[in-house]
């Protein structure tokens, strides 16, 4: 069972989740962002993940924290659940079309976190998020999984297919990076022996 339990009590967040590698694409999200669930939820079903994430946080304040503190009990989850990375295929990518926008991921699962973000956003916000908190996500995401990941939106308009389509990116190049080749016997997939 490739699964993952968290959990973050900080004076500005308080989040619980609990991560199956192996699921169904069953989420069951809360963290008081509308849209944010929505993103969150997508990720899960195209991942073919399933996730119970209950994030409470200072919005009363700001969203920041409460994104980028999913961010990383996500990370921390992914990466407890991949236990070293053992037998898995270690690289992913996809290309998502969305409309009029396309994006592209690929990822590397090394515990070597990297980011790089080539994602403009034509609006400041999109329903009531301000769009630099997803660059705050994912690079708090890559950093606690262990993963390097490369995401950019080749073109786009649309703010909201630019923000959805790299969520979907990401969790696409991801399952297929997670998934347990045969052919690794069990090992982690670098020379090093361990990664």
């Amino acid at each position: 069972m490739r699964t993952a339990e968290v959990t973050r009590d900080t004076k500005e967040t308080q989040i619980r989740a609990r991560l199956d590698l192996d699921g169904t694409g069953k989420a069951t999200v809360s963290t008081g962002i509308g849209f944010f669930d929505h993103m969150l939820e997508s990720f899960v079903r195209h991942g073919g993940f399933d996730l119970e994430l209950e994030t409470k946080g200072d919005l009363h304040i700001d969203m920041h924290h409460t994104v980028e503190d999913t961010g990383i009990v996500m990370g921390k989850a992914f990466n407890d659940a991949l236990d070293g990375f053992k037998g898995v295929r270690r690289f992913g990518h996809a290309y998502i079309p969305m409309d009029e926008t396309l994006t592209r991921c690929a990822v590397d699962l090394s515990n070597r976190p990297y980011l790089v973000w080539k994602v403009n956003f034509v609006r400041p916000k999109v329903g009531d998020m301000d769009t630099e908190l997803f660059k705050e996500f994912h690079h708090a995401f890559a950093m606690n999984a262990g993963a390097c990941v490369h995401l950019e939106t080749l073109y786009g308009e649309n703010t909201h297919h630019i923000v959805e389509s790299g969520f979907k990116a990401v969790a696409r190049a991801l399952r297929t990076a997670v998934e347990i080749d045969p052919k690794t016997a069990g090992r982690a997939p670098s020379t090093k022996g361990v990664l």
